[in-house]
C-alpha cells in the first residue's frame, strides 16, 4: 500500500461531514421536536427511540456481513451509493411530519427514524470499513480516523449553527446538497484499499470479532464509555432549558463543545503516535470526568461556567473520536483480518454504539419522568434528578470505562 497523502486523507474523510449533519439532529433535537410538536410524553418517545435503536443496532452486524460478502463487487462505494436515497428521504420525512394525532405521529416518528437509521448504518459501516482497510501504519491510521472525525465535527458544528439560523428546512437542504457533493468526492477521488482475497463470510462470520480477545476488551470499553457519552447527549437540551434556563444559548454551547474537540484532534493524534492510542485515550477519559463533573449543581443562568465545562470536556472528546477507531483498525490488523473482515468488526462496533444510544434514551427519559421531571418546568425535585442523570452518572461510567481500559491488552497493538 502506497503512502497516503494529505489529499488522500481529505478525500476519504470529507464524507464524515454530511453523516454528522444528519446525526446531530437525530440524537439531540428529535426528542424535543416530537415532544413539543405533538405533545408526546417522554416515556413514549423514549420507548420509540429504544425500539428503533435496538432494531437498528441488531441489523448492523447483518450489514457488516453483507459488506464483507459483496465488497469485491463494486467495492465499498457501492454501499455508499445505496445509502444516499435512504438518508435523504428519511431525514426529509422525519422533520416534515404531516398533521397527525398522537398515535399516528408516534408511528410516523418510528418509521421515518428506522429509514434514516438504515441509510446511516449502511453509509457509516461502509465508510469506516473502507478507512480501516486503507492502512495499518501507526502514523497513518490515527491521522486517517482523525481526519474523518474532524470532518464529522465540522458537520456537527454546522448542524448546530444551521438549525439555529435556518431551522430544520434550511438544514435539510444543506444536508442533501452536501451529502451528494461529498459522496461524489469520495467515490471519484478517495484511495482504494489494496485488493485482497475475500474470506468466506457465512453467518458465523458475524461472531468472528468476539473470538478476538483484544476486540472483546475494546468492545467492553466502547460500551461503557459510549453510554457515558450518550446520556448527556440525550439530555443536553432538557438540561440547558430547564436546569440552566439558557435554551437560547444551546446552539452556542454545542458549537463550543465540538469546536474544542476539533481543535484538540491534532494534539491527541501526535500524543498517540508517540505514546500509543490506548494510553492517551485513558488519560483523556480521566480528564473528561474531571472536567464534566462540575456540571452537577450549576445554578440557573450559569452561562460562563457551563461554557467553560463545554470547552474542557470538548477537548477530551477529540480523543474519544479519533483514537478508538484507530485502535480497532490495529486490532483487526493484529488478528490478520485486515482487508477481509472490516465489515464484521465495524458492524459489531456500530451495534454497540447504537445500543448505547438506545439504552441512554430508553432508560434515562422514562426514569426521569418517574422521578418527577417534566420538560418545560423548573420544579426543584425534577431538575435535581435531571442534574444527577446529566452530570454525575456519566462521570461514574466514564471512570468505569477508564478502569477497564487500564487493564485491557491493547498497549501492544
Amino acid at each position: 500500500m502506497a503512502r497516503l497523502t494529505t489529499v488522500s486523507f481529505f478525500t476519504y474523510g470529507l464524507f464524515g461531514l454530511p453523516l454528522a449533519l444528519v446525526a446531530l439532529p437525530i440524537y439531540v433535537y428529535v426528542p424535543q421536536f416530537y415532544a413539543e410538536r405533538f405533545g408526546l410524553s417522554l416515556t413514549l418517545i423514549g420507548g420509540a427511540l429504544l425500539a428503533a435503536r435496538v432494531f437498528d443496532a441488531c441489523i448492523d452486524p447483518l450489514i457488516g456481513l453483507w459488506i464483507d460478502r459483496r465488497r469485491n463487487h463494486g467495492g465499498y462505494g457501492r454501499f455508499i451509493l445505496i445509502s444516499l436515497p435512504l438518508l435523504a428521504l428519511g431525514f426529509l420525512a422525519l422533520f416534515h411530519p404531516p398533521e397527525l394525532l398522537q398515535d399516528a405521529a408516534l408511528l410516523w416518528f418510528l418509521c421515518t427514524l428506522l429509514l434514516v437509521y438504515l441509510g446511516f448504518s449502511l453509509a457509516t459501516i461502509a465508510h469506516q470499513s473502507w478507512g480501516a482497510a486503507l492502512t495499518q501504519k501507526l502514523a497513518e491510521r490515527s491521522r486517517l480516523t482523525a481526519t474523518r472525525e474532524a470532518c464529522g465535527l465540522l458537520g456537527v458544528i454546522l448542524a448546530a449553527l444551521l438549525t439555529g439560523w435556518l431551522g430544520f428546512d434550511g438544514l435539510i437542504t444543506i444536508f442533501i446538497i452536501t451529502l451528494l457533493i461529498c459522496a461524489a468526492i469520495l467515490l471519484k477521488s478517495a484511495p482504494q484499499p489494496a485488493a485482497t482475497q475475500a474470506l468466506h463470510a457465512g453467518w458465523s462470520a458475524m461472531l468472528e470479532p468476539l473470538r478476538n480477545r483484544r476486540f472483546r476488551w475494546l468492545f467492553a470499553v466502547l460500551i461503557v464509555n459510549g453510554i457515558a457519552a450518550s446520556i448527556p447527549a440525550t439530555l443536553f437540551l432538557f438540561f440547558a432549558k430547564d436546569q440552566l434556563q439558557l435554551a437560547q444559548y444551546a446552539g452556542l454551547f454545542l458549537v463550543l463543545y465540538f469546536m474544542a474537540a476539533a481543535c484538540s484532534m491534532p494534539l491527541w493524534v501526535a500524543l498517540a503516535r508517540r505514546h500509543g492510542e490506548a494510553r492517551i485515550w485513558l488519560c483523556a477519559m480521566l480528564l473528561s470526568a474531571a472536567a464534566f463533573i462540575w456540571a452537577y449543581g450549576l445554578p440557573a443562568g450559569a452561562a460562563l461556567p457551563f461554557a467553560v465545562i463545554c470547552v474542557l470536556s470538548g477537548l477530551t472528546l477529540g480523543a474519544d473520536l479519533a483514537l478508538p477507531p484507530a485502535l480497532l483498525a490495529a486490532v483487526i490488523g493484529r488478528a490478520g483480518h485486515s482487508g477481509q473482515r472490516e465489515g464484521a468488526y465495524f458492524g459489531a462496533w456500530s451495534w454497540a454504539t447504537k445500543m448505547n444510544l438506545a439504552l441512554a434514551a430508553g432508560i434515562s427519559l422514562p426514569l426521569l419522568e418517574q422521578l418527577g421531571y417534566v420538560p418545560g418546568t423548573a420544579d426543584s425535585t425534577g431538575t435535581h434528578a435531571l442534574s444527577v442523570a446529566y452530570a454525575l452518572l456519566p462521570c461514574a461510567l466514564k471512570l468505569a470505562a477508564a478502569s477497564i481500559l487500564a487493564r485491557a491488552p491493547l498497549r501492544d497493538v
